[in-house]
């Protein structure tokens, strides 16, 4: 027998739940195997982005996921953590989605600065350091 589950809700964290009729449940000569004496219907809980996990889940079981998930650590969150501790992620500076994007938004160009500068001296582009913001900008331009 069984029966299709229809769509119900969704809550706030995107999981969306699929509900059976529990008319439909009360007669199945399956219900025993479906769900407990307690229930009355069956419920089935998925989240919206489901599809898009599970693909991710696959990419990362590969030789080439599990390869750039060893690196993780050292580039991803270690970027992370130095927004973390160097630069004010720990707490918003502001109240208001728009402003803690800025933030969000400042800190990353920031880090992104710091990058091209290390990449430059690497580069034997500049010899030494920058002074100040002012210098690096006037540089780059």
């Amino acid at each position: 027998m069984g029966c299709i589950l229809e769509y119900a809700t969704t809550d706030r964290e995107g999981y969306r739940q699929y509900k059976s009729n529990p008319e439909d449940c009360a007669v199945c000569p399956l219900r025993k195997d479906c769900f407990s004496e307690k229930q009355k219907q069956k419920v089935i809980t998925h989240h919206m982005w489901k599809k898009y996990k599970d693909i991710a889940r696959k990419n990362k079981l590969t030789a080439t996921g599990k390869r750039l998930y060893k690196v993780r650590c050292s580039t991803i969150e270690r970027s992370f953590a130095d927004a973390k501790e160097l630069h004010g992620y720990r707490y918003a500076r502001f109240r208001g989605l728009k402003y803690v994007q800025m933030q969000a938004y400042l800190t990353a160009a920031y880090q992104n600065m710091k990058k091209i500068a290390l990449h430059l001296t690497k580069k034997g582009q500049v010899k030494g350091y920058f002074p100040s913001f002012y210098h690096f900008f006037v540089f780059i331009q």
